[in-house]
């Protein structure tokens, strides 16, 4: 049995639900989880949580915010020594075999000090880690927004990147890249079609889409996300969130209509729904997601801006080729995952070839329930 220290972005539940998933597999090691924001609901009532501030994203108007992103992260920036230093005390006092990160800033750097090896396990550093053939027009906002993940969130020494797509990776970094993790309860799902269309918007909304979905076809349109959470508009229903509601829908969907989020993406790719997406122009990451969609044959990306009804038209008469596509490739890494994390936590190295299983073993206390920092590091320095 081993302790793990683990970094979550806490921005949306993508981070949190992959973080919650690898340590319910694990459970013979002791997880003590770093995040702040949606994260702790997502994993305080199962795990121990250390709360730290988070390097977030803002949106408005179906765009990154980046006056609000910048005014929020300048003072996290500017007294991130403070935060480190937390961490480095948590360290000294939790005493973790390694230490992951999911795309947090303060986790790995705590780590680097302590000297305690700390794995990369993300999907954004596929941009950073990897080798990609762009369109022109993709060239300039890769290279500008592209620095976020290579500096502010940089690689660690060694680095899992979960992705639906798997481009080479560049000789300069250790990593390997292995299809996503899903949860339990997508793997269990059964996939049928009924012939309506989810839709979700995770990070910011826009009335251009629902105009949109009622102009451009007649299927009924379940939509996630908006402000307005019940109700109908012709051929679209405002939902509430439900997880249960929206899995069920998800899995008898024809299609889906979303912004870029990769997570939805590999869990609609691995219940064969073919993808209409449309990326936040400002989210690098988004527009990759979009990039590999099309090119694989999964489905079609779209603008904002520049929604017509025939794109949808075009979209619906391709399922069937879309479905094709779909079904020839692979979606669901868990087992492989939960193999390469098991041997980076007992050897401190992560494989960059074969496929590991995890070595089982009894978990001799249950899940701790922790408080306030202070409460945290009290309660490990009396378990010393």
């Amino acid at each position: 049995m081993a302790r793990i220290l683990y970094g979550i972005h806490g921005t949306g539940h993508g981070h949190a639900m992959r973080g919650l998933t690898i340590a319910r597999r694990l459970k013979q090691h002791d997880f003590l989880f770093v995040c702040a924001d949606d994260a702790v609901s997502v994993l305080k009532p199962e795990f121990p949580v250390h709360s730290v501030p988070n390097l977030g994203t803002s949106f408005k108007n179906y765009k990154v915010d980046f006056a609000t992103t910048i005014k929020k992260a300048v003072p996290l920036l500017w007294h991130r020594e403070k935060y480190i230093r937390e961490l480095m005390d948590l360290i000294h006092a939790f005493e973790p075999d390694v230490c992951m990160t999911d795309l947090e800033y303060f986790v790995p750097r705590a780590a680097e000090r302590m000297n305690v090896p700390c794995l990369t396990l993300s999907h954004q550093h596929v941009i950073t880690c990897c080798r990609h053939n762009l369109p022109g027009n993709m060239w300039w906002d890769t290279m500008v927004q592209g620095l976020t993940p290579k500096y502010l969130f940089k690689p660690t020494a060694q680095n899992l990147i979960v992705s639906f797509y798997q481009p080479p990776v560049l000789p300069k970094y250790t990593a390997r890249v292995v299809p996503p993790i899903l949860r339990d309860q997508v793997i269990r799902t059964t996939p049928e079609d009924k012939g309506h269309v989810l839709v979700y918007q995770s990070n910011s909304t826009s009335q251009a889409l629902i105009d949109f979905l009622q102009k451009a076809t007649r299927r009924t349109c379940y939509v996630f996300g908006y402000s307005r959470e019940e109700g109908r508009a012709g051929n679209v229903i405002f939902m509430k969130k439900s997880e249960e509601v929206f899995l069920q829908l998800l899995a008898s969907a024809s299609y889906v209509i979303q912004g870029g989020s990769h997570t939805l993406m590999t869990e609609a790719l691995y219940l064969g729904k073919p993808i209409f997406t449309i990326p936040l122009k400002s989210m690098v990451e988004q527009r990759f997601n979009a990039l590999y969609i099309e090119r694989l044959g999964y489905g079609m990306q779209a603008d904002m801006e520049h929604l017509a009804p025939h794109l949808l038209t075009e979209f619906e008469t391709r399922l069937s080729r879309y479905q094709e596509n779909i079904a020839k490739g692979r979606f669901c890494g868990n087992d492989l995952v939960f193999g390469l994390v098991d041997t980076f936590i007992r050897t401190k190295k992560l494989p960059l070839t074969g496929e590991p299983k995890v070595v089982d073993a009894p978990k001799k206390d249950a899940a701790l329930r922790l408080g306030s920092p202070e409460e945290t590091l009290a309660l490990f320095r009396e378990q010393k």
